[in-house]
């Protein structure tokens, strides 16, 4: 019997499995009722029903700590709230570690845990082994124990989320393939069925996951995500279960395993270091709930070891030799949100096996974006925007997703870098920079000089403690300080704006203005209507009706398409000329001098955020005086085909001055001393200007601007600032992000970035503080502050002020 299909609805959901049943379930919670689900084959099919159901609550930082404790919170009342049992029961959790740099990770992973609001202890060798008294442990150092952690049973939590869908009027259909999607210019206007029907929505979502990249591609919209396969086995029942009561999970990192216990039986799965990705050249037509041929050989190593930890196993009988496929993404990080390739189309795939922890929170917040029009909270860290269309093409995945499946259970080093994959967006540059000493990092596929090596030190070696390029970092910030030092900046995304309106138009979208002589630099910030930081960017007037937009690296697709979306003016031309135009930064006190020799002409006459075209070994060059290290500095702009004649003259010349490559560690470093932001840690979507402390950039002579609402309902009234904090002990832990902090034993706060700051002489960290009231100056005077970090207290002190340089004397010398 053939199924009615409606020919329209509010929104279209693509995937049943248990994240697009939870999209369903939260947008009928939220009164939209008007929802079609459509399901290829059947609910839980092709990922869904062979998860192992496991429920974390703690994850890399609160938000996404959040989203994970409000889906525990959630699954707890499910089956009370639909009548649709879930299976779901409160295990808590073990993690064990087996050397000194694990313990450390989770020693600062339980710090964490607890400024988050999750329960977590840490625990001894003897007491994780109270749980689990047949494991061998004796290498076993310490662990972590979540009381709070549980399991559920996927398919039935996700035939819960269906019920409570239907019961607020969403439709769901299983068997109703969809073969594409409706478009109109650049918006989603529904969906087209394989049997050629076609369904009109105003919103569509895709929740198909790892059918996800190969679907959007035909639109040319960039998904990445590819599958890999996943492998466990599960046992026959063991006597050792037989009369205990419920056992926590235990996840052995060290060893890419975890134990499950479950109706008496042992679940062994892993997350191996070196996957198996599947199915690259496409996925069969036909898989359901389709299980992969099993590799003994790749599971073997895994299976061995964990026979030689938990006794039991050498006997056991193997019910279940189970591999399925599950979706992963390049930054081991999942995909959310409105894509910027196609307004109203929203994507929420790639879990890399945490799909069923996150279903709760992901359906949750993408439910009120879809209704609200933005994200509910700060969701940067999983926002489709994030991602680079190179990461979409196959030799890519293939290789990168080998490395990222295992990274769950990896060690999550400080500045840890990609080892797969790599070299997809490289300087003009790039080769000169080895050769002078590059030790390089990645980010949104650049390869950027981080540090530059010593004899002794060429590569990283990672910690938790002071990191080996220490030394070389030290080396660069000296030479910024007393000398010249040169950075390669050329993953700065660069973006241009032309047109009679083009002023106009980016005063209504800019906090300053923008209407300044040409040749005039801006620094500024674009907000959304509700006064939150939408993109952090300096701005050159190159001409009358010509502009110059420098972002940030990791920004550049989030920001280009907030520019496009605000420059709706056919008379107005912009484009991305990120990969044309590349830049060169030249900072510290002899970068004049050096600037000089290099251009044969003075430059005393370029004022503090003044632009002006020089000449450079017969290359036009527009140079910029600003810095974001706290030194005089210059950043210089050329076309690549200019890029290694600039740079030549500048080593050249610069050999007079000692000059130095310096990486961006050094930078990060300088920046923190100078108090500088850094959006996506420091600064994003949900804080203002004026909550950064960037009200200077705030012009509020101009009659409007988006967010100047929103922002004036906030003057004089600021409950949360960016601070600055310092450690000046002599063994100062080194920070990352996350840390608690602390007055009079209250947590106040959280550190968003780090870094020890070479100049000074401290160890520093940005810190988001919020307390009841008014904060000024006055409340950083106070004594009485303290950082946790890895369980431990640091007496610290807090400043709205740059720890170097604080009248910035020396960037307008």
């Amino acid at each position: 019997m053939s199924q009615l299909i409606p020919d329209q609805a509010e929104v279209v959901i693509i995937g049943g499995g248990i994240v697009g049943c939870s999209i369903a379930y939260h947008l009928a919670e939220l009164g939209i009722s008007d929802v079609l689900l459509l399901e290829r084959k059947k609910l839980t099919s092709g990922t869904t029903w062979h998860a192992a159901g496991l429920v974390a609550q703690l994850r890399a930082n609160l938000n996404m700590t959040k989203l994970a404790r409000y889906t525990a919170e959630l699954f707890r009342d499910l089956e009370a709230i639909t009548g649709q049992p879930t299976g779901y029961r409160v295990t808590g959790s073990l993690t064990a570690a087996l050397n000194a740099e694990r313990l450390e990770e989770l020693k600062r992973q339980a710090t964490m845990a607890r400024s988050f609001g999750v329960e977590c202890e840490r625990i001894s060798p003897s007491e994780l082994l109270s749980y689990w008294p047949e494991f061998s442990g004796q290498d076993l150092l310490g662990g972590v124990y979540l009381p709070g952690d549980g399991q559920t049973n996927p398919v039935d939590t996700t035939l819960a989320f269906a019920k409570g869908a239907r019961a607020g009027g969403a439709e769901i259909l299983e068997d109703v393939c969809v073969a594409s999607l409706l478009v109109d210019d650049d918006k989603v206007t529904g969906v087209r069925l394989n049997d050629g029907q076609s369904v009109r929505s105003r919103t569509v979502v895709l929740a198909n996951g790892m059918w996800a990249k190969d679907f959007a591609a035909q639109h040319h919209v960039s998904i990445p995500l590819q599958a890999a396969e996943h492998f466990y086995i599960v046992t026959e029942p063991l006597d050792v279960f037989d009369s205990e009561g419920i056992r926590p999970t235990l996840r052995v990192p060290d060893e890419q395993a975890y134990y499950k216990e479950d109706a008496g039986k042992l679940l062994l799965g892993a997350f191996e270091l070196r996957a198996k990705p599947w199915a690259v050249e496409g996925i069969p037509e036909d898989f359901e709930f389709t299980s992969l041929p099993y590799d003994f050989d790749h599971f073997a190593p895994v299976l061995e070891q964990a026979t030689s930890r938990f006794a039991p196993l050498e006997t056991a009988g193997v019910q279940l030799f189970f591999n399925g496929p599950e979706s992963f993404t390049p930054d081991d990080r999942y995909l959310l949100g409105e894509t910027p390739e196609l307004k109203n189309l929203f994507v929420a795939a790639g879990f890399n096996s945490i799909g069923i922890q996150s279903s709760g929170g992901a359906g949750k917040v993408l439910a009120e974006w879809i209704q609200k029009g933005y994200p509910p909270m700060d969701l940067w860290d999983v926002d489709i925007r994030r991602t680079f269309p190179f990461q979409s093409k196959k030799p890519f995945l293939e290789e990168r997703t080998k490395e990222t499946l295992g990274l769950l259970y990896d060690m999550h080093w400080p500045q840890r870098q990609f080892e797969t994959a790599r070299n997809q967006r490289l300087s003009p540059m790039h080769d000169r920079m080895v050769g002078l000493g590059a030790v390089m990092g990645e980010l949104a596929g650049w390869e950027r000089p981080n540090w530059f090596a010593t004899e002794q030190e060429t590569a990283y070696r990672y910690t938790y403690g002071k990191p080996n390029w220490f030394g070389a970092c030290q080396r660069e910030c000296r030479a910024l300080e007393h000398g010249v030092a040169l950075f390669d900046m050329s993953s700065y995304p660069i973006f241009h704006i032309k047109g009679p309106d083009a002023v106009a138009k980016l005063n209504r979208l800019s906090t300053n203005q923008m209407d300044v002589p040409v040749n005039q630099v801006v620094y500024t910030q674009w907000l959304n209507p509700r006064g939150g930081i939408e993109a952090d960017v300096t701005i050159t007037r190159t001409a009358e009706d010509a502009f110059m937009v420098v972002s940030s690296c990791a920004s550049e697709l989030r920001d280009y398409h907030w520019l496009l979306d605000h420059i709706d003016d056919d008379q107005i031309a912009t484009s991305n000329d990120s990969e044309q135009i590349f830049m060169l930064g030249l900072m510290g006190p002899q970068s004049r001098h050096l600037l000089e020799k290099a251009t044969e002409g003075s430059m005393e006459h370029l004022a503090y955020y003044q632009s002006a075209m020089v000449e450079i070994a017969g290359c036009e060059v527009r140079v910029n005086r600003l810095s974001y290290v706290g030194e005089l500095g210059f950043e210089l702009y050329f076309q690549k085909e200019d890029a290694l004649v600039v740079l030549d003259r500048l080593l050249e010349v610069g050999q007079t001055f000692d000059l130095q490559p310096a990486g961006f560690h050094a930078l990060n470093a300088c920046r923190l001393e100078k108090g500088y932001r850094h959006f996506g840690h420091d600064i994003h979507d949900q804080i203002s200007p004026l909550e950064a402390g960037l009200g200077f950039t705030v012009d509020w002579d101009k009659p409007f601007f988006v967010g100047k609402e929103a922002l004036s309902a906030q003057r004089g009234e600021i409950d949360n600032r960016v601070a600055i904090l310092s450690i000046e002990a002599s063994d100062a832990p080194f920070m990352i992000h996350d840390e608690p902090v602390f007055l009079n034993g209250e947590q106040i706060g959280m550190t968003t970035s780090a870094s020890y700051g070479y100049r000074v002489d401290k160890s520093l960290a940005m810190v988001h503080v919020s307390v009841p009231g008014r904060i000024d100056q006055s409340f950083f005077s106070q004594s009485g502050f303290e950082v946790e970090v890895a369980g431990q207290r640091y007496p610290v002190a807090l400043t709205r002020r740059p720890l170097y340089d604080p009248k910035s004397e020396r960037v307008k010398e």
